[in-house]
């Protein structure tokens, strides 16, 4: 190859990646409304993970990654329950509730939470003016989502699972903040198939405590949650292996914009494939999330920090250690 030919593949190698994390992250949340029509929510989350917990452990495997230690496995484990079940799983508990777009602009609060928390902390750092700025402005952007009444002509949205979804972010958040200190294994793959197999543990034994598997019927399930089931579970995985790869090829900075483009894919399909409406409240929250979101991600550029996890979201996806920005958002 000509030197001319590898810049030209590069950039198409961008350009993909780039897709990847903007459109397949973004369609998921609209893809776990899908899953969960015919599948119990946390029935579909276990085995979604174990599927996607074994295609990253395969891949990293393949790559020559060793087995991580007991200690680093715990760890993860640890991650994975904060991240997985907590993030990812309320998540998809609250989609039963709360349109997927509207769902993705909650969930694109995480950074928010992310540098709250990782001021409260012991030893925390604290925000700079413009991440004050940024704070303040997506919870008047939160406010006007979750606010009760007709505001700008639309229903508010349901509180419990509104409420869920701020919890399933504060658990995010919190994953991320841990996974910064916590002896995790050194390859992103590997950590994030061993969060992926806890929260898969997991999520199956809440699905058993609330009774899914009594009710639930095979021959029920119809075939666009199928569909959607392995496009959560493969293609959200092939999404987190194009974002590790960006954080390498691109910037962090500019592999983190898929924090504010996601809610945007995310509304638009809800709105033009699964029929969810479109309303002048959800526009004015989408705006006013997203600049907040833009401040955070410019004020990390500015002041860089040590930087989280992601662990998307398979999600999405899930994602990992210590190499990833602080502007991570959930799994979806």
């Amino acid at each position: 190859m000509t030197p001319t030919t590898d810049i030209k593949a590069g950039r198409i190698q961008l350009l993909v990646a780039f897709a990847a994390i903007y459109l397949i992250w973004g369609s998921t949340y609209l893809a776990i409304r899908f899953a969960i029509d015919t599948i119990p929510p946390f029935l579909m989350a276990g085995f979604r993970f174990i599927l996607g917990g074994l295609l990253l452990f395969v891949w990293s495997r393949w790559q020559g990654t060793p087995i991580p230690t007991r200690r680093e496995m715990r760890h993860a484990a640890v991650v994975g329950l904060f991240m997985m079940v907590g993030g990812t799983g309320g998540v998809t508990w609250a989609e039963q509730f709360v349109p997927s777009g509207l769902t993705a602009l909650l969930v694109a609060t995480v950074p928010l939470w992310i540098v709250l928390f990782d001021w409260l902390r012991p030893d925390g750092q604290r925000p700079s003016w413009l991440m004050w700025l940024g704070l303040s402005i997506g919870t008047v952007g939160m406010g006007l989502l979750v606010v009760p009444g007709h505001f700008a002509g639309a229903d508010h949205v349901n509180l419990l699972g509104a409420g869920v979804l701020i919890v399933a972010c504060a658990s995010w958040a919190t994953g991320s903040i841990y996974s910064r200190h916590a002896p995790l294994p050194k390859a992103q793959t590997m950590s994030a198939a061993i969060q992926l197999f806890a929260g898969a543990i997991a999520m199956l034994a809440l699905s058993l405590v609330a009774g899914e598997w009594r009710g639930f019927d095979v021959s029920q399930v119809s075939g666009r949650s199928v569909v959607s089931f392995f496009y959560l579970a493969v293609f959200g995985t092939l999404a987190f292996a194009a974002y590790v790869w960006l954080l390498r090829a691109s910037t962090p900075a500019k592999a983190a914009t898929y924090a504010y483009v996601n809610p945007v894919v995310a509304i638009a399909l809800g709105s033009l494939i699964g029929g969810e409406p479109f309303q002048l409240r959800t526009l004015i929250s989408a705006a006013v999330i997203c600049v907040a979101v833009a401040l955070i991600i410019i004020a990390k550029t500015i002041h860089p920090a040590v930087r989280t996890s992601p662990a998307s979201e398979s999600s999405g996806t899930p994602a990992s250690p210590r190499s990833v920005p602080s502007t991570s958002t959930c799994q979806k």
